[in-house]
């Protein structure tokens, strides 16, 4: 079994249901009262849906069962449909240094907010991340934006330079790439 919860919100006959039919099924389920709800602190749970009555405000991966009958299997497909956008939405945010790269937004974040990026500026920072040392602009020019090393262009510096001044006026960091004579690489 895996890890992925389905926490059912003060809903005595979902429950009910879905332990039934617990063996048959690819998550585990958990049954939670308001008042355990209000004791512990399922707002920053990951890799879990909440099935609710209601919407709970500022609460995310809630699934919300306002309008019955509804069929059981419809019920399971739409809750294995949503732990696969759960899955597929951690898989695509990384970490590289002090912030987050969400490669489906294309949005790089931290505290002190986020900034839009494009697909080449986050296809750039992906690739100098995963490199300990420097990576030469020819390098950059194949690998990133599929240019012959050859051709003489400017394009690689020019992303840089953008890319940089983005971060400094969000984050105030003028250390994320940083260059020296063997090529880019991000601290």
């Amino acid at each position: 079994m895996n890890n992925q919860k389905l926490i059912i919100y003060d809903f005595d006959i979902i429950y009910k249901i879905f332990n039934e039919l617990s063996d048959n099924l690819n998550f585990k389920i958990l049954c939670i009262s308001k008042s355990e709800f209000i004791k512990k602190n399922f707002y920053e749970l990951n890799n879990c849906l909440i099935i609710t009555k209601k919407n709970i405000p500022t609460l995310k991966n809630q699934i919300i069962l306002d309008h019955f009958p509804i069929k059981i299997l419809k019920l399971i497909e739409r809750i294995n449909i949503e732990f696969l956008k759960l899955k597929f939405s951690d898989q695509s945010e990384i970490d590289v240094g002090n912030y987050k790269i969400n490669l489906n937004s294309r949005e790089m974040f931290s505290e002190k907010g986020k900034i839009k990026l494009t697909e080449k500026e986050s296809k750039l920072i992906v690739y100098l991340s995963k490199s300990k040392n420097p990576i030469r602009i020819q390098k950059l020019q194949s690998d990133v934006w599929d240019y012959q090393p050859q051709l003489e262009t400017h394009t690689v510096e020019t992303h840089i330079y953008r890319l940089r001044k983005k971060i400094i006026k969000k984050f105030s960091d003028d250390n994320f790439i940083v260059s020296n004579k063997n090529g880019y690489q991000i601290k």
